[in-house]
């Protein structure tokens, strides 16, 4: 085990980054490549895979089984549900041959993704390159998105289609005239061009 500045790693898992910020947890049999950057008080879980590049803010948790690649950002309080979850960071057209040295160490082939704040990524899904996911949307298991997901939506199928809107505490909400209340936290929330945002009134 190897406790120190509060980062807990589990002794099979493979930590090569001294990013880390404290709080966070680390369990068996992960591998976190060499300039991979952890935030505070994450939780990584089993047989997970992180590569190079990749940007995990704080208080972010990682389920067991998932693989999260170079060009992928994962911002504060994200959470992605347990196996085989993969955000594709590959380019459009992907092909061995292209590969030149020159290209692959300028990261010109490079394709950046983002989970923004509090999003959730269901177990199975698959996040296609250059993607972005808006803050507390929820992603549903299984799913496959090839657009951006705007903020606060409720996102299944394959391909994905926004099938609802979610409260930033992550219930279901119910429109009436684009207007919506939380029956939970209380918040409320106008709806405009298939876009919903907080209330100010």
């Amino acid at each position: 085990m190897n406790l120190m500045d509060d980062i807990f790693i589990h002794p099979t898992s493979l930590v090569e980054t001294q990013q880390i910020g404290r709080g966070t947890r680390i369990w068996a049999f992960t591998h976190i490549v060499k300039g991979a950057r952890i935030g505070r008080w994450c939780n990584i879980g089993d047989h997970c895979v992180i590569e190079v590049g990749v940007k995990i803010a704080d208080n972010v948790v990682i389920k067991h089984g998932n693989k999260i690649w170079e060009g992928v950002t994962l911002e504060n309080g994200g959470f992605v549900g347990p196996s085989k979850f993969s955000a594709t960071t590959t380019p459009p057209k992907p092909r061995c041959i292209t590969q030149t040295k020159a290209n692959y160490n300028t990261r010109q082939w490079l394709v950046t993704t983002r989970i923004h704040e509090g999003a959730t990524i269901g177990a199975g899904a698959m996040i296609v390159a250059g993607t972005v996911i808006g803050e507390f949307s929820v992603v549903s298991a299984g799913a496959v998105v090839i657009h951006n997901v705007p903020p606060h939506a409720l996102v299944s199928g394959n391909p994905g289609h926004i099938q609802g809107w979610v409260c930033q505490c992550g219930k279901l909400l119910k429109f009436h005239n684009q207007f919506a209340r939380c029956s939970s936290c209380d918040v409320s929330y106008t709806k405009s061009n298939n876009r919903i945002k907080v209330a100010t009134f």
